[in-house]
């Protein structure tokens, strides 16, 4: 299945807490759009492995994302070397993305520039023929792929963008999408214990910095990303 979009995360929630409108988004003008989880999440303080597996399967749902799979890397442990690149090399070849979006380049959680900085290599890397791959029970090798632009969404610190995605008619779908991770945001009856994300100050906190973004660009809402270089564009009127 060629996919348009690939959206990599270090773990469940990821790809929903910075991009989940754009990809509902994306999903809605009909593009083809895939998740892949680099970890389970196992090392989350709420909830389990199982528990969140169950969710992401659900947000997905609610996406409407037409594939999503998980890799299984060791959560707070995985690393950027050639056994993790070539497993994301794999993804890349297999669902041969012309988009791929990933963590943020900087953040709280050390997984997520890890991770941001993995897919990014491995981006390049998946573009080498002499870089050699097959999916696991496949005989055939994979053909080279290198998707043509590459995004890295923002998550817990406020970093700049270097452009704003008009989401405005998406951030409810986003909302229910990130809602699915029951087990991880605020929830008055739980007696889990609490964690960064789990109060209602960060549930509210993702819709005003949708807002915040939204009026930088002259929209109600709005999700921010950055690039790894320049951005081109046709001609002066296609920036908005």
């Amino acid at each position: 299945m060629k996919l348009d979009i690939l959206v990599f995360g270090a773990h469940p929630d990821d790809a929903e807490l910075g991009a989940g409108a754009t990809i509902a988004k994306e999903v809605a003008n009909g593009k083809k759009v895939g998740i892949v989880d680099l970890t389970r999440g196992e090392l989350g303080t709420r909830g389990s492995a199982e528990i969140r597996d169950q969710e992401a399967a659900e947000a997905a749902k609610i996406l409407g994302v037409a594939v999503r799979e998980n890799l299984g890397f060791a959560d707070g442990f995985f690393v950027n070397d050639r056994e993790h690149q070539l497993e994301i090399i794999k993804m890349i070849r297999k669902y041969q993305p012309n988009i791929v979006l990933c963590n943020a380049i900087d953040d709280r959680h050390i997984d997520h520039a890890k991770g941001s900085k993995l897919v990014s290599d491995a981006c390049f890397l998946s573009g080498l023929i002499k870089v050699v791959t097959k999916l696991e029970g496949e005989s055939q090798v994979q053909s080279a792929w290198r998707p043509k632009l590459v995004y890295h969404y923002i998550q817990w610190k406020n970093l700049k963008p270097d452009f704003i995605v008009d989401v405005s008619d998406f951030i409810e779908v986003k909302t229910q999408a990130i809602m699915a991770y029951g087990s991880q945001f605020y929830d008055p009856k739980s007696n889990e214990p609490e964690t960064p994300i789990s109060s209602k100050t960060f549930t509210d906190s993702i819709n005003y910095r949708a807002r915040d973004l939204g009026r930088l660009v002259g929209v109600e809402y709005g999700e921010g990303f950055t690039v790894e270089r320049c951005i081109a564009v046709k001609d002066l009127e296609s920036l908005i």
